[in-house]
C-alpha cells in the first residue's frame, strides 16, 4: 500500500512540475522523428498494469504503414499514457477502452475512447482546466487533481497539434482526439508494401512468453500484442511447458532462470514433442557468457538474447529475420 501511494504521489510532482514549466514555457522537448507505433508502446508500458488490474479490454487499432511525428518520445507517450489512464479510472471495472488512430489530411488523428461513466455535457468545455474536478468519479480512489489532461493539453499543443474531449453524457462513455501534424518524410527507408508484409507476417505467429517476472512477462506480452500477435504467458518452467503443449506456438520466449523447472530443462522437454521441430525457441535471458549461450543452443535453443530485448530486435525475430541457431545479443 506504501509503495502504491508512493508511486501516485510521485506521478502527481512530476505532473504538477510539468505543468509549471509549461506554464512559464520552460519545459524543454527532445524532439526526435519518431513512430506513432513506437510512442503507443510506450504509453502502453506505462498505464498497462493499471489496465490490466482492473480487469479492462483494450483493442489498439494503428494504421498499416509507419506514421512518424517530429516530437519528444516521452512526452508523446505521456500524452496517451495519461489519457489511457483516465479511461482506465474511469471506467467500471471490466469495461472497454479502444485506442484508434489513422491519417487524415497530413494530420495523424489519435483518438482513445472507452465505455465508461462519461462526463456532463456542461463540464465538457473545462475537463482540461487546470485543477478541473468533474463530478463523475465512480469511487474515491478514481480521484485526482485534475492535473493529467491540462498537461495532455499542454503538450499536445507544444507539438503543434490540438486534443478535444465528447462525450454523450453520463454512463455512455468519452472520447478524447488528439490531432498531430504528420512529419513531411518517411521514417523508414522501407517501403509501405515492406511494411505491411512484416505486419501480416507478425499477425500470424503464436508466441509462448515464459518468465517468472510477472512485471516482464506482462509488459513484453503486451509489445508483442500490439505488434498483432497471439501472446501466452507461463511464469515457471513447468507451466512454459504445459502452455507449450497446448499452444503450438511458432515462437517461445524463453527466460533461464525460472522456478520449479528452469528455462534449459523446459527447452529440452519441448524439443522431445513430435511437433517441436517447427517451433523457434529463443533464450531470453539476463545471463550473456559464453557458457550461458553454450547451455542454451545444447538445450535445444535457436538463440539467445539477453535482457533488456529492443522493439528492434523483437521485430526482426518475428519477421524471421535473424537465422537459426544465431547468438542473438
Amino acid at each position: 500500500m506504501m509503495e502504491r501511494q508512493l508511486s501516485h504521489m510521485v506521478r502527481l510532482i512530476d505532473d504538477l512540475l510539468d505543468v509549471s514549466r509549461l506554464s512559464r514555457n520552460k519545459l524543454n522537448l527532445q524532439t526526435t522523428r519518431v513512430l506513432l507505433s513506437d510512442v503507443v508502446t510506450h504509453a502502453l508500458e506505462i498505464v498497462g498494469p493499471a489496465i490490466e488490474s482492473a480487469g479492462h479490454t483494450l483493442e489498439v487499432m494503428l494504421p498499416p504503414d509507419p506514421v512518424a511525428f517530429e516530437g519528444d518520445l516521452t512526452r508523446l507517450a505521456q500524452v496517451f499514457g495519461n489519457l489511457l489512464n483516465n479511461s482506465a479510472k474511469y471506467t467500471e471495472r471490466g469495461g472497454r477502452i479502444w485506442l484508434r488512430g489513422e491519417v487524415r489530411d497530413g494530420d495523424a488523428i489519435v483518438s482513445v475512447s472507452d465505455s465508461g461513466i462519461g462526463i456532463p455535457a456542461a463540464a465538457l468545455p473545462r475537463v482540461f482546466d487546470m485543477f478541473s474536478q468533474v463530478e463523475r468519479t465512480i469511487g474515491r480512489e478514481a480521484g485526482g487533481l485534475g492535473i493529467g489532461l491540462a498537461l495532455v493539453k499542454g503538450l499536445v499543443e507544444r507539438h503543434g497539434g490540438s486534443v478535444t474531449a465528447d462525450s454523450s453524457g453520463l454512463g455512455c462513455g468519452s472520447t478524447f482526439t488528439v490531432h498531430l501534424p504528420v512529419a513531411q518524410h518517411p521514417i523508414e527507408p522501407r517501403s509501405a508494401g515492406a511494411a505491411q508484409t512484416a505486419t501480416q507476417i507478425a499477425a500470424r505467429r503464436r508466441v509462448v512468453v515464459a518468465d517468472d517476472n510477472f512485471d516482464g512477462a506482462e509488459a513484453l506480452a503486451t509489445l508483442l500484442e500490439l505488434l498483432g500477435n497471439e501472446v501466452h504467458v507461463a511464469h515457471d518452467g513447468i507451466e512454459a511447458v504445459e502452455v507449450t503443449e497446448r499452444v503450438r506456438p511458432d515462437l517461445v520466449l524463453m527466460d533461464l532462470g525460472m522456478p520449479r523447472l528452469n528455462g534449459l530443462d523446459a527447452t529440452r522437454q519441448i524439443r522431445q514433442r513430435p511437433w517441436a521441430n517447427s517451433v523457434t525457441i529463443i533464450a531470453l535471458t539476463g545471463w550473456g557468457l559464453d557458457s550461458h549461450r553454450q547451455d542454451s543452443r545444447a538445450a535445444g535453443c535457436d538463440g539467445h538474447l539477453v535482457k533488456p530485448i529492443g522493439v528492434a530486435q523483437l521485430k526482426e525475430v518475428l519477421t524471421g529475420l535473424m537465422p537459426p541457431a544465431a547468438d542473438l545479443s
